[in-house]
Protein backbone atom coordinates (compact mmCIF):
# COMPACT_ATOMS: atom_id res chain seq x y z
CA UNK A 1 0.00 0.00 0.00
CA UNK A 2 1.46 3.36 -0.91
CA UNK A 3 1.61 5.74 2.07
CA UNK A 4 3.72 8.15 1.41
CA UNK A 5 1.95 12.09 1.67
CA UNK A 6 -1.25 11.33 2.78
CA UNK A 7 -3.59 14.38 3.22
CA UNK A 8 -4.51 15.70 6.21
CA UNK A 9 -8.40 15.39 6.68
CA UNK A 10 -8.58 19.57 7.05
CA UNK A 11 -6.61 20.16 3.92
CA UNK A 12 -9.64 18.76 1.15
CA UNK A 13 -9.52 20.26 -2.04
CA UNK A 14 -11.62 23.52 -2.68
CA UNK A 15 -14.03 23.05 -5.35
CA UNK A 16 -15.20 26.55 -5.56
CA UNK A 17 -12.16 27.95 -6.86
CA UNK A 18 -13.05 29.07 -10.53
CA UNK A 19 -9.83 30.56 -11.16
CA UNK A 20 -8.32 27.30 -10.89
CA UNK A 21 -10.98 25.72 -12.49
CA UNK A 22 -11.34 27.78 -15.79
CA UNK A 23 -7.48 29.17 -16.00
CA UNK A 24 -7.58 27.27 -19.23
CA UNK A 25 -10.06 28.88 -20.88
CA UNK A 26 -10.27 32.85 -22.20
CA UNK A 27 -13.00 35.49 -21.80
CA UNK A 28 -13.96 34.38 -25.59
CA UNK A 29 -14.24 30.64 -24.23
CA UNK A 30 -15.87 31.52 -21.36
CA UNK A 31 -18.80 33.41 -23.29
CA UNK A 32 -19.32 30.81 -25.41
CA UNK A 33 -19.57 28.20 -22.76
CA UNK A 34 -22.26 30.67 -21.10
CA UNK A 35 -24.20 31.35 -24.09
CA UNK A 36 -24.04 27.23 -24.55
CA UNK A 37 -25.30 26.40 -21.12
CA UNK A 38 -28.09 28.70 -21.03
CA UNK A 39 -29.67 27.47 -24.22
CA UNK A 40 -28.98 24.03 -22.65
CA UNK A 41 -30.33 24.57 -19.66
CA UNK A 42 -33.86 25.57 -21.44
CA UNK A 43 -35.51 22.54 -22.62
CA UNK A 44 -37.85 23.26 -25.10
CA UNK A 45 -34.79 25.17 -26.91
CA UNK A 46 -32.77 21.95 -26.24
CA UNK A 47 -35.65 19.76 -27.55
CA UNK A 48 -36.06 22.35 -31.01
CA UNK A 49 -32.25 21.91 -31.83
CA UNK A 50 -31.69 18.04 -31.09
CA UNK A 51 -34.64 17.62 -33.26
CA UNK A 52 -33.69 20.08 -36.33
CA UNK A 53 -30.13 18.31 -35.60
CA UNK A 54 -31.99 14.52 -36.35
CA UNK A 55 -33.64 16.34 -39.20
CA UNK A 56 -30.12 17.38 -40.66
CA UNK A 57 -28.32 13.93 -40.14
CA UNK A 58 -31.83 12.07 -41.68
CA UNK A 59 -31.25 14.65 -45.08
CA UNK A 60 -27.91 14.78 -44.98
CA UNK A 61 -27.66 18.57 -44.38
CA UNK A 62 -24.78 20.60 -44.07
CA UNK A 63 -24.24 21.20 -39.99
CA UNK A 64 -20.82 21.07 -39.49
CA UNK A 65 -20.46 24.92 -39.84
CA UNK A 66 -22.78 24.87 -36.67
CA UNK A 67 -21.92 22.57 -34.42
CA UNK A 68 -18.29 22.08 -34.73
CA UNK A 69 -17.16 25.42 -33.02
CA UNK A 70 -20.09 25.49 -30.37
CA UNK A 71 -21.56 22.21 -28.69
CA UNK A 72 -18.80 20.31 -30.41
CA UNK A 73 -16.29 22.16 -29.38
CA UNK A 74 -17.62 22.13 -25.55
CA UNK A 75 -17.95 18.52 -24.95
CA UNK A 76 -16.01 16.64 -28.05
CA UNK A 77 -11.90 16.90 -28.01
CA UNK A 78 -11.79 16.41 -31.88
CA UNK A 79 -12.41 14.62 -35.28
CA UNK A 80 -9.69 12.14 -34.79
CA UNK A 81 -7.45 10.86 -32.13
CA UNK A 82 -4.18 13.01 -33.73
CA UNK A 83 -7.06 15.95 -33.41
CA UNK A 84 -7.40 15.41 -30.23
CA UNK A 85 -3.64 15.49 -29.10
CA UNK A 86 -3.74 19.15 -28.41
CA UNK A 87 -7.13 19.12 -25.90
CA UNK A 88 -5.20 15.98 -24.12
CA UNK A 89 -1.64 17.89 -23.79
CA UNK A 90 -3.57 21.00 -23.14
CA UNK A 91 -5.43 19.30 -20.32
CA UNK A 92 -1.76 17.63 -19.46
CA UNK A 93 -0.62 21.01 -18.66
CA UNK A 94 -2.79 21.26 -15.31
CA UNK A 95 -2.23 18.04 -14.64
CA UNK A 96 -5.02 16.56 -15.78
CA UNK A 97 -5.31 12.92 -18.05
CA UNK A 98 -6.95 11.86 -20.83
CA UNK A 99 -9.33 8.93 -21.79
CA UNK A 100 -9.69 9.22 -25.86
CA UNK A 101 -13.48 8.12 -26.63
CA UNK A 102 -14.68 6.86 -29.87
CA UNK A 103 -18.18 8.17 -29.68
CA UNK A 104 -19.94 6.64 -32.59
CA UNK A 105 -23.01 5.26 -32.14
CA UNK A 106 -25.77 3.24 -33.98
CA UNK A 107 -23.46 1.41 -35.97
CA UNK A 108 -24.59 -2.31 -36.03
CA UNK A 109 -23.48 -4.02 -39.50
CA UNK A 110 -20.31 -6.51 -38.83
CA UNK A 111 -17.79 -4.20 -41.03
CA UNK A 112 -18.35 -1.44 -38.98
CA UNK A 113 -18.28 -3.32 -35.50
CA UNK A 114 -14.66 -4.62 -37.20
CA UNK A 115 -13.92 -0.96 -37.82
CA UNK A 116 -14.69 -0.17 -34.46
CA UNK A 117 -12.65 -2.76 -32.89
CA UNK A 118 -9.35 -1.40 -34.97
CA UNK A 119 -10.41 2.34 -34.00
CA UNK A 120 -10.21 1.18 -30.32
CA UNK A 121 -7.06 -0.17 -30.57
CA UNK A 122 -5.81 2.92 -31.85
CA UNK A 123 -6.61 4.61 -28.58
CA UNK A 124 -4.61 1.37 -27.05
CA UNK A 125 -1.76 2.35 -29.12
CA UNK A 126 -1.98 6.49 -28.07
CA UNK A 127 -2.50 5.51 -24.20
CA UNK A 128 1.06 3.57 -24.71
CA UNK A 129 2.71 6.24 -26.28
CA UNK A 130 1.49 9.28 -24.85
CA UNK A 131 2.05 9.03 -20.59
CA UNK A 132 -1.49 11.26 -20.35
CA UNK A 133 -3.42 9.16 -21.82
CA UNK A 134 -3.60 6.44 -18.65
CA UNK A 135 -6.55 4.59 -19.73
CA UNK A 136 -8.49 3.58 -23.06
CA UNK A 137 -12.43 2.63 -23.19
CA UNK A 138 -15.21 1.51 -25.29
CA UNK A 139 -18.97 0.90 -25.23
CA UNK A 140 -19.94 -2.52 -25.59
CA UNK A 141 -22.42 -1.18 -28.26
CA UNK A 142 -19.51 -0.49 -30.41
CA UNK A 143 -18.71 -4.01 -30.50
CA UNK A 144 -21.84 -5.83 -30.50
CA UNK A 145 -25.30 -5.60 -32.15
CA UNK A 146 -27.84 -4.16 -29.28
CA UNK A 147 -30.13 -7.07 -30.37
CA UNK A 148 -27.57 -9.81 -29.61
CA UNK A 149 -26.40 -8.19 -26.44
CA UNK A 150 -30.43 -7.93 -25.58
CA UNK A 151 -31.20 -11.79 -26.14
CA UNK A 152 -27.94 -12.61 -25.09
CA UNK A 153 -28.61 -11.27 -21.47
CA UNK A 154 -32.30 -12.76 -21.95
CA UNK A 155 -31.43 -16.04 -22.85
CA UNK A 156 -30.44 -19.10 -25.40
CA UNK A 157 -29.08 -17.94 -28.80
CA UNK A 158 -30.10 -19.73 -31.87
CA UNK A 159 -27.05 -21.07 -33.66
CA UNK A 160 -26.31 -18.34 -36.30
CA UNK A 161 -26.43 -15.96 -33.07
CA UNK A 162 -24.22 -17.98 -31.49
CA UNK A 163 -21.72 -17.90 -34.09
CA UNK A 164 -22.41 -13.91 -34.09
CA UNK A 165 -22.09 -14.03 -30.67
CA UNK A 166 -18.62 -15.74 -30.39
CA UNK A 167 -17.89 -13.28 -33.23
CA UNK A 168 -18.27 -10.59 -30.11
CA UNK A 169 -16.08 -12.35 -27.75
CA UNK A 170 -13.34 -12.58 -29.57
CA UNK A 171 -13.66 -8.44 -30.71
CA UNK A 172 -13.63 -7.98 -26.74
CA UNK A 173 -10.70 -10.83 -26.08
CA UNK A 174 -8.56 -8.74 -28.69
CA UNK A 175 -9.06 -5.49 -26.77
CA UNK A 176 -8.34 -6.63 -23.32
CA UNK A 177 -5.36 -8.62 -25.04
CA UNK A 178 -3.72 -5.28 -26.99
CA UNK A 179 -4.64 -3.43 -22.79
CA UNK A 180 -2.47 -5.96 -21.00
CA UNK A 181 -0.19 -6.15 -23.57
CA UNK A 182 0.51 -2.85 -23.53
CA UNK A 183 -0.05 -2.49 -19.80
CA UNK A 184 -2.74 0.28 -20.12
CA UNK A 185 -5.68 -0.42 -18.24
CA UNK A 186 -9.36 -0.31 -20.32
CA UNK A 187 -12.28 0.65 -19.51
CA UNK A 188 -15.63 -1.25 -20.49
CA UNK A 189 -18.54 1.12 -20.11
CA UNK A 190 -22.32 0.57 -18.92
CA UNK A 191 -25.13 0.18 -20.99
CA UNK A 192 -28.52 -0.08 -20.63
CA UNK A 193 -29.82 -2.77 -17.48
CA UNK A 194 -31.49 -5.28 -20.17
CA UNK A 195 -28.50 -5.77 -21.95
CA UNK A 196 -26.04 -5.44 -18.84
CA UNK A 197 -26.23 -9.28 -17.91
CA UNK A 198 -24.36 -10.27 -21.27
CA UNK A 199 -21.57 -7.39 -20.80
CA UNK A 200 -21.14 -8.40 -17.19
CA UNK A 201 -20.49 -11.87 -17.77
CA UNK A 202 -17.91 -11.10 -20.85
CA UNK A 203 -15.89 -8.79 -18.69
CA UNK A 204 -15.71 -10.50 -15.54
CA UNK A 205 -14.42 -13.44 -17.88
CA UNK A 206 -11.40 -10.92 -19.02
CA UNK A 207 -10.38 -9.91 -15.93
CA UNK A 208 -9.99 -13.46 -14.51
CA UNK A 209 -7.78 -13.85 -17.46
CA UNK A 210 -6.08 -10.68 -17.59
CA UNK A 211 -6.20 -9.31 -14.18
CA UNK A 212 -3.99 -11.36 -12.15
CA UNK A 213 -0.91 -8.82 -11.55
CA UNK A 214 -3.18 -5.70 -11.22
CA UNK A 215 -6.47 -4.34 -12.42
CA UNK A 216 -6.46 -4.19 -16.43
CA UNK A 217 -10.27 -4.75 -17.48
CA UNK A 218 -12.61 -2.30 -15.26
CA UNK A 219 -16.30 -2.76 -15.03
CA UNK A 220 -18.84 -0.08 -14.56
CA UNK A 221 -21.58 -0.08 -11.98
CA UNK A 222 -24.34 2.56 -12.20
CA UNK A 223 -25.77 3.58 -9.17
CA UNK A 224 -28.97 4.48 -10.02
CA UNK A 225 -29.58 0.75 -10.27
CA UNK A 226 -30.45 -0.45 -7.11
CA UNK A 227 -28.86 -4.10 -7.45
CA UNK A 228 -25.57 -2.94 -8.04
CA UNK A 229 -23.92 -1.93 -4.96
CA UNK A 230 -24.73 -5.74 -4.14
CA UNK A 231 -23.53 -6.71 -7.33
CA UNK A 232 -20.03 -4.76 -6.56
CA UNK A 233 -19.56 -6.53 -3.50
CA UNK A 234 -20.51 -10.29 -4.99
CA UNK A 235 -18.17 -9.12 -7.93
CA UNK A 236 -15.50 -8.72 -5.55
CA UNK A 237 -16.04 -11.81 -3.72
CA UNK A 238 -15.84 -13.80 -7.39
CA UNK A 239 -12.60 -11.94 -7.64
CA UNK A 240 -10.94 -12.94 -4.19
CA UNK A 241 -12.06 -16.80 -4.88
CA UNK A 242 -10.53 -16.17 -8.79
CA UNK A 243 -7.58 -14.87 -7.46
CA UNK A 244 -7.32 -11.87 -9.57
CA UNK A 245 -8.13 -8.28 -9.02
CA UNK A 246 -10.91 -6.90 -9.63
CA UNK A 247 -11.68 -3.20 -11.65
CA UNK A 248 -14.20 -0.85 -11.46
CA UNK A 249 -15.70 2.72 -12.34
CA UNK A 250 -18.31 3.71 -10.45
CA UNK A 251 -20.91 6.13 -12.46
CA UNK A 252 -24.92 7.40 -11.56
CA UNK A 253 -26.08 6.50 -14.77
CA UNK A 254 -28.00 9.16 -16.47
CA UNK A 255 -31.37 7.76 -17.65
CA UNK A 256 -33.96 7.12 -15.06
CA UNK A 257 -37.04 7.88 -16.96
CA UNK A 258 -35.89 5.79 -19.99
CA UNK A 259 -35.28 2.64 -17.77
CA UNK A 260 -38.36 3.38 -15.84
CA UNK A 261 -40.60 3.48 -19.17
CA UNK A 262 -39.37 0.27 -20.32
CA UNK A 263 -40.01 -1.77 -17.20
CA UNK A 264 -43.33 -0.03 -16.98
CA UNK A 265 -43.91 -0.76 -20.66
CA UNK A 266 -42.72 -4.77 -19.80
CA UNK A 267 -44.31 -5.63 -17.10
CA UNK A 268 -40.83 -6.26 -15.54
CA UNK A 269 -39.30 -5.02 -11.45
CA UNK A 270 -37.99 -1.06 -11.64
CA UNK A 271 -34.46 -1.51 -11.78
CA UNK A 272 -34.00 2.21 -11.10
CA UNK A 273 -33.42 3.71 -7.06
CA UNK A 274 -36.62 5.35 -5.81
CA UNK A 275 -35.19 8.60 -5.53
CA UNK A 276 -32.07 10.61 -6.50
CA UNK A 277 -31.03 10.82 -2.72
CA UNK A 278 -31.16 6.79 -3.09
CA UNK A 279 -28.72 6.46 -6.05
CA UNK A 280 -26.50 9.18 -4.29
CA UNK A 281 -26.38 7.14 -1.18
CA UNK A 282 -25.33 3.77 -3.12
CA UNK A 283 -23.00 5.37 -4.82
CA UNK A 284 -21.44 7.16 -2.15
CA UNK A 285 -21.43 3.70 0.11
CA UNK A 286 -19.47 2.08 -3.12
CA UNK A 287 -16.85 4.45 -2.92
CA UNK A 288 -16.65 3.64 1.22
CA UNK A 289 -17.24 -0.44 -0.20
CA UNK A 290 -13.95 0.62 -3.11
CA UNK A 291 -11.61 2.61 -0.70
CA UNK A 292 -11.99 -0.06 2.10
CA UNK A 293 -11.13 -2.92 0.06
CA UNK A 294 -8.27 -0.79 -2.25
CA UNK A 295 -6.01 -3.78 -1.64
CA UNK A 296 -7.62 -5.97 -4.24
CA UNK A 297 -10.12 -3.05 -6.17
CA UNK A 298 -8.61 -0.29 -8.52
CA UNK A 299 -11.51 2.44 -8.66
CA UNK A 300 -12.34 5.31 -11.32
CA UNK A 301 -14.73 7.47 -9.13
CA UNK A 302 -16.19 8.93 -12.64
CA UNK A 303 -18.75 11.90 -11.13
CA UNK A 304 -19.86 15.59 -11.51
CA UNK A 305 -20.93 15.56 -7.64
CA UNK A 306 -18.87 17.29 -5.42
CA UNK A 307 -20.05 15.63 -2.20
CA UNK A 308 -18.78 12.38 -3.68
CA UNK A 309 -15.56 13.80 -4.64
CA UNK A 310 -14.50 15.17 -1.41
CA UNK A 311 -15.72 12.21 0.38
CA UNK A 312 -13.55 10.27 -1.83
CA UNK A 313 -10.72 12.41 -0.87
CA UNK A 314 -11.50 12.15 3.04
CA UNK A 315 -11.48 8.40 2.56
CA UNK A 316 -8.03 8.49 1.21
CA UNK A 317 -6.68 10.89 3.77
CA UNK A 318 -8.55 8.61 6.98
CA UNK A 319 -6.50 5.60 5.85
CA UNK A 320 -3.43 7.34 4.88
CA UNK A 321 -3.71 6.73 0.68
CA UNK A 322 -1.56 8.64 -1.11
CA UNK A 323 -3.17 11.04 -3.49
CA UNK A 324 -1.34 9.54 -6.65
CA UNK A 325 -2.11 6.13 -5.75
CA UNK A 326 -2.47 4.90 -9.07
CA UNK A 327 -5.67 2.92 -7.82
CA UNK A 328 -7.70 5.34 -7.30
CA UNK A 329 -8.66 7.58 -9.81
CA UNK A 330 -11.57 10.65 -10.45
CA UNK A 331 -12.58 10.92 -13.96
CA UNK A 332 -15.25 13.58 -15.54
CA UNK A 333 -16.49 14.27 -18.81
CA UNK A 334 -14.96 16.38 -21.20
CA UNK A 335 -16.60 19.89 -21.13
CA UNK A 336 -18.61 19.40 -18.11
CA UNK A 337 -17.82 19.99 -13.79
CA UNK A 338 -13.65 21.24 -14.22
CA UNK A 339 -13.99 22.96 -11.29
CA UNK A 340 -14.53 19.43 -9.59
CA UNK A 341 -11.36 18.12 -12.82
CA UNK A 342 -8.82 20.55 -12.37
CA UNK A 343 -9.04 21.76 -8.58
CA UNK A 344 -8.60 17.89 -7.46
CA UNK A 345 -5.93 17.84 -10.06
CA UNK A 346 -4.54 20.89 -8.70
CA UNK A 347 -4.43 19.48 -5.13
CA UNK A 348 -2.57 16.51 -6.30
CA UNK A 349 -5.00 13.79 -7.24
CA UNK A 350 -5.13 11.39 -10.03
CA UNK A 351 -7.93 12.91 -12.87
CA UNK A 352 -9.07 12.15 -16.60
CA UNK A 353 -11.58 13.66 -18.23
CA UNK A 354 -13.50 11.21 -21.18
CA UNK A 355 -12.50 13.20 -24.07
CA UNK A 356 -14.72 11.84 -27.26
CA UNK A 357 -14.01 12.10 -30.77
CA UNK A 358 -15.06 11.37 -34.37
CA UNK A 359 -16.70 13.11 -37.19
CA UNK A 360 -18.85 15.80 -36.51
CA UNK A 361 -21.95 14.25 -38.42
CA UNK A 362 -21.25 10.42 -36.29
CA UNK A 363 -20.80 12.12 -33.07
CA UNK A 364 -24.14 13.69 -33.25
CA UNK A 365 -25.55 11.03 -31.18
CA UNK A 366 -23.81 11.80 -28.22
CA UNK A 367 -23.87 15.30 -28.75
CA UNK A 368 -27.86 15.14 -28.51
CA UNK A 369 -27.90 12.52 -25.56
CA UNK A 370 -25.05 14.84 -23.85
CA UNK A 371 -27.49 18.19 -24.34
CA UNK A 372 -30.47 16.17 -23.20
CA UNK A 373 -28.67 14.36 -20.45
CA UNK A 374 -27.43 18.24 -19.40
CA UNK A 375 -31.17 19.28 -19.47
CA UNK A 376 -32.54 16.52 -17.47
CA UNK A 377 -29.31 16.32 -14.90
CA UNK A 378 -31.23 18.20 -11.75
CA UNK A 379 -29.04 21.39 -11.11
CA UNK A 380 -26.76 20.12 -13.27
CA UNK A 381 -26.48 22.74 -16.05
CA UNK A 382 -27.01 25.53 -13.39
CA UNK A 383 -24.01 24.92 -11.51
CA UNK A 384 -22.13 24.91 -14.67
CA UNK A 385 -23.39 28.42 -15.31
CA UNK A 386 -22.78 29.51 -12.06
CA UNK A 387 -19.89 28.54 -12.07
CA UNK A 388 -18.62 30.15 -15.03
CA UNK A 389 -20.48 33.67 -14.34
CA UNK A 390 -18.53 33.35 -10.85
CA UNK A 391 -15.38 33.51 -13.09
CA UNK A 392 -16.28 35.94 -15.44
CA UNK A 393 -17.60 38.31 -12.68
CA UNK A 394 -13.93 37.84 -10.81
CA UNK A 395 -12.45 38.48 -13.67
CA UNK A 396 -13.85 41.77 -14.18
CA UNK A 397 -13.06 42.83 -11.07
CA UNK A 398 -9.16 42.28 -11.71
Amino acid sequence: MTTTTPAPVDTLPDLGDTRIAFAHKSNGDLWRAQQLFRIIGNPHITAVCSWVAKAALVLRLPIKWAIKPTIFKQFVGGETIEECLGTTAQLARSGVGSILDHSVEGQEDEATLDHTVEEILRTIAAAKEHKEIPFSVFKPTGISRFALLEKKSAGALDPAEQQEWARVEARMLRLCQAAYDADEPILVDAEDSWIQPAIDELVERMMERFNRERAIVFNTTQHYRHDRLEFLRTSLAKAEKGGYHYGVKLVRGAYMEKERARAAEKGYPDPIQPDKAASDRDYDAAVRFCIDHIDRISVCVGTHNEASSLLTARLMAERGLDKKDKRIWFAQLLGMSDHISYNMAAAGYNVVKYVPYGPVRKVMPYLIRRAIENTSARGQTGRELGLILTEIRRRRKQ
